[in-house]
């Protein structure tokens, strides 16, 4: 996360000066590209490459330019996450700390039940079937990962996490028929706290705004941090934070959850789902 927040400031910095990447990049004897990493925070920061930019972007007040070079030393010590870095691809790693940062995570979702609300034996039936060449202690590593975000839902400082699940991923099976029923009804219990809304778009309603499938919204509490739309790939993802951008995604969710089934009329679909199976 604090990568992420400096990031995000020394981008704020270097366009305030109408500096260039390749121009910023010079200046710290690396490419372009290096910029655009580190002002993801996507990558490590060094404190001369730091005292570099600032000195390249005007800023000499001793008190700014303390404060974030003692942000960059906090930016560098590893999350909790990093201790499953062996089954953790690096552009995952990013997600993983901006989804724990996050005051607000908005979700829409087409395949399968979003992570943060899977089951054990769900999740491992997930992870099994999308990672077929991976051995069982792979499997049980990656689902333990994900029990572990989970946690995340009922910290002191949970997020409001809103979801808009399609119907067909109430439908499509993963693991056995006791796995779906103990799947569904966590879902019951899990939409009835506080902080999580639950909706679901059924196949009733036809063609909607969701048709370029599955994608997370995050918000954060420090005004410096811009919303994120997250988008994953097979083997990679997209972090999207310009506000044109944002803002067509962010159009699209409120009509997801606009012509979506209320939350309480979602608990219903999934208490007949249940009795079916």
């Amino acid at each position: 996360m604090r990568r992420i927040l400096l990031g995000s400031q020394l981008r704020r910095l270097r366009e305030s000066r109408g500096i260039t990447r390749e121009a910023a990049g010079y200046s710290i004897r690396a490419s372009e590209s290096k910029i655009s990493r580190m002002e993801l925070g996507r990558v490590s920061f060094k404190a001369r490459d730091i005292e570099d930019l600032l000195t390249l972007y005007g800023v000499a007040d001793e008190a700014e330019r303390s404060a974030l070079l003692g942000l960059a030393r906090e930016a560098n010590v590893a999350g909790w996450w990093h201790s499953y870095g062996d089954v953790l691809p690096g552009w995952f790693q990013t997600y993983v700390g901006l989804e724990g940062a996050a005051s607000h995570i908005g979700v829409y979702e087409v395949q399968f039940i979003h992570g943060l609300l899977q089951t054990e034996d769900y999740a491992h039936a997930v992870v099994a079937r999308g990672q077929r060449d991976a051995c069982a202690s792979e499997v049980d590593r990656r689902v333990a990962l994900r029990l572990e975000r989970q946690k995340l839902l009922v910290s002191e400082r949970a997020p409001e996490f809103h979801a808009v699940l399609d119907e067909a991923a109430l439908h499509r099976p993963y693991g056995d028929a006791t796995v779906m029923r103990a799947q569904l009804r966590h879902l019951l219990e899990v939409s009835e706290q506080p902080n999580v809304t639950l909706q679901v778009m059924p196949f009733s309603f036809g063609g909607h705004s969701g048709e370029s499938g599955a994608f997370t919204m995050l918000r954060f509490p420090e005004p410096d941090l811009p919303d994120i739309v997250y988008l994953e790939q097979l083997t990679s993802a997209l972090y999207l934070d310009k506000r044109e951008e944002v803002t067509q995604y962010e159009r699209a969710m409120e009509r997801l959850r606009s012509d979506s089934l209320s939350p309480a009329k979602s608990r219903d679909l999934l208490r007949a789902r249940l009795q079916l199976l």
